[in-house]
C-alpha cells in the first residue's frame, strides 16, 4: 500500500481525500494535518510514500515546507493548491523545489472539485511514489540580473547551420532542464525541448528558466527558428515539431491528439527531427514516467543521430530513458551531471 499524508488547511479537503481513498487498493491515507508545523512530527514518524501538500497554509507556507523537506530529507511531493490556478508563478516555484506535479483547486466548489479530479489526484500520487526525489542543496535562484546582460549570438555565428539538439523529459524534468541548461554557455547549439508540463505552465516556466541561462530560453511558437544560443520549450496542450528549410532548422506548434497520453509528446518532436535532421541531430531522453519518446528516440538513433538517456541513478523516474534503452535506442546512458559536457562536445565535432 502507498501510504500518503495530507497537509492542508481546509478541513473539506482533508475530509474528502480520505473518502476518495478509502476503499483503494493501492493509496491509504496514514494522516493529515491542517499545516507544516503540526505536519512535520507526524510525517517523521508515520513516513508516508507522499505528500499532498497545499501552499497557502498558516504558520509555515506549503513551499518553504517543500523546500525544507528536499533539502534534508527528501520525499514525493504532490502540490494541490488553489495558487496554481492559471499558471501562477508560486506552482513553478515548487516544480523548481522538487515538486512532482502540480493540481490546480478552485477556491469554490471544492469537494465537488475533489470527487471529479479522483482520477487525476489518484494517478499523481501513484506516479510520485514511485519517483526518488533528489536532495536539492539551495532552494530555487531567483532570476540573475547579470544573466541579462549577456549579448545575442549575432552575425555569421548565428547564422550557421548548427547541429540541433533535442531533449524530452517528464517527471522531474523541471529541474534537470534547469541544471542542464544553466550549465551552457551562450552560444550554445539551439535546443528544443518537449517537458510534459500543463497549458500555462509553459510560458512562465521558459521565462523563469531565461533569466537563469546565459542561453535565451522562450516558448516555442510556430515558425521559430533553432538558432545557436536559443532553447525553445514545447507549449503545454500543443505538440511541437522540428523541419529545415533553406540549411535552417525552424519549429512549428501544432494542435493534435495526444501521443502516447502527452500533448507535446517527446516522440511527436524526436520523429519529426529524425526525418529533417538525422544525423545532424543529438537526441537525450532524461527523467520521467512512461515509454514518451522510446520509440522517437529508435528512429533518431537508426538515423544516425547522436542519442544519450540519463542514468537511472541521477533520475528521479527511470521510466522514459529505460524504455529506450530497451529498445536499444540509446548510444550512451549518462548522469545528469554530464549532459551539459555532451551536449558542447556534440557540438565541437563540427
Amino acid at each position: 500500500m502507498i501510504k500518503v499524508f495530507v497537509v492542508d488547511d481546509s478541513a473539506v479537503v482533508r475530509q474528502t481525500m480520505q473518502q476518495l481513498l478509502e476503499g483503494n487498493a493501492e493509496l491509504t491515507l496514514v494522516g493529515s494535518a491542517p499545516n507544516p508545523l503540526i505536519a512535520a512530527p507526524s510525517i517523521r514518524k508515520l513516513r508516508p510514500d507522499v505528500l499532498l501538500l497545499d501552499i497557502e497554509m498558516p504558520g509555515m507556507d506549503g513551499l518553504t515546507f517543500l523546500r525544507q523537506i528536499m533539502q534534508t530529507e527528501p520525499m514525493p511531493v504532490v502540490i494541490c493548491s488553489s495558487l496554481s490556478t492559471e499558471g501562477s508563478k508560486v506552482a513553478l516555484d515548487a516544480l523548481a523545489s522538487g515538486a512532482l506535479a502540480v493540481i490546480a483547486k478552485p477556491r469554490v466548489h471544492l469537494k465537488q472539485f475533489l470527487e471529479e479530479s479522483r482520477r487525476e489526484l489518484v494517478q499523481a500520487l501513484k506516479t510520485a511514489a514511485r519517483s526518488r526525489p533528489k536532495k536539492m542543496i539551495a532552494a530555487a535562484r531567483p532570476p540573475s540580473a547579470e544573466s541579462e546582460k549577456r549579448p545575442a549570438v549575432e552575425g555569421l555565428h548565428a547564422l550557421a547551420v548548427n547541429k540541433p539538439v533535442v531533449i524530452g523529459c517528464s517527471t522531474g524534468g523541471a529541474q534537470a532542464i534547469e541544471q542542464v541548461l544553466t550549465a551552457l554557455p551562450g552560444d550554445s547549439p539551439g535546443i528544443a525541448i518537449v517537458q510534459h508540463m500543463p497549458e500555462r505552465f509553459t510560458a512562465l516556466y521558459a521565462d523563469r528558466l531565461n533569466g537563469l541561462c546565459r542561453i535565451r530560453v522562450r516558448e516555442a511558437k510556430s515558425g521559430d527558428r533553432l538558432e545557436r544560443g536559443v532553447a525553445l520549450i514545447a507549449p503545454g496542450g500543443r505538440h511541437m515539431q522540428m523541419r529545415k528549410n533553406g540549411g535552417q532548422y525552424y519549429v512549428d506548434v501544432q494542435d493534435g491528439p495526444p501521443v502516447n497520453r502527452h500533448k507535446p509528446s517527446v516522440d511527436v518532436l524526436f520523429r519529426s527531427a529524425a526525418g529533417c535532421a538525422g544525423a545532424d541531430a543529438l537526441g537525450i531522453i532524461m527523467t520521467g514516467m512512461g515509454d514518451d519518446g522510446a520509440r522517437g528516440m529508435k528512429l533518431l538513433h537508426d538515423a544516425g543521430a547522436r542519442t544519450i538517456a540519463q542514468d537511472e541513478e541521477s533520475c528521479v523516474v527511470f521510466g522514459m530513458p529505460k524504455e529506450a534503452i530497451g529498445l536499444k535506442a540509446v548510444d550512451q546512458v549518462l548522469p545528469l551531471d554530464r549532459m551539459a559536457g555532451a551536449i558542447l562536445s556534440f557540438d565541437a565535432r563540427g
